[in-house]
């Protein structure tokens, strides 16, 4: 806009009071700009913003101007927080807070734990021997679902599962009912 009124004023005669009025700018900025160039004061800004920009890359996302201060500083720069955190605003840069996870299995709150059978012993001589259980939690669009399996420790195999809208005792019964069911029938087709 500045190259635009100076190029009025040359070619037209236009003057630059003029000109900033209709354009509803100020003389000083007409001044600040004619050249073409960044001040210093807007150049470092300009700076600062790329380089804030680099390191919210380069860290993910996931550190807000606190973070991005220190490392601007431990790299030499002079700059407070209050600033970062403004510069940040202007690029829609805002950090990813860490989400806690939420535990779905939880142990006992009374004396009775339940016994420990396979004694931190994972290796197993044959298929159907041992079996563990695993619970999942599925987002979906309409809610959470609830994946319990039950798997095989020597050939890591599913041997049964069940989903459901509750993570209870009636979805882990499911799934081992339906292992129990695979594992009979395994047995019998060898049987035969």
């Amino acid at each position: 806009m500045a190259g635009f009124i100076a190029s009025q004023r040359d070619a037209h005669g236009v003057p630059q009071a003029v000109s900033c009025r209709a354009l509803g700018v100020s003389q000083s900025w007409f001044y600040k700009w004619r050249h073409g160039e960044l001040p210093p004061r807007a150049t470092r800004r300009e700076r600062l913003k790329a380089e804030i920009a680099r390191l919210f890359a380069a860290r993910e996302g996931k550190d807000g101007s606190p973070r991005i201060t220190a490392a601007l500083r431990d790299a030499g720069w002079r700059v407070s927080e209050n600033t970062v955190a403004a510069l940040m605003r202007e690029q829609g840069l805002a950090a990813r807070r860490k989400r806690k996870r939420k535990a779905t299995t939880r142990p006992g709150k009374g004396r009775w734990r339940a016994p420990d059978q396979v004694k931190r012993k994972f290796a197993v001589s044959g298929i159907n021997r041992r079996w563990y259980g695993d619970g999942t939690e599925i987002r979906t669009g309409e809610g959470k679902l609830y994946l319990d399996s039950v798997l095989d420790m020597a050939s890591r195999r599913i041997v049964g599962f069940a989903l459901g809208g509750h993570h209870n005792a009636d979805l882990a019964y499911g799934a081992l009912a339906m292992a129990v069911t695979a594992g009979i029938g395994a047995l019998i087709g060898k049987a035969v």
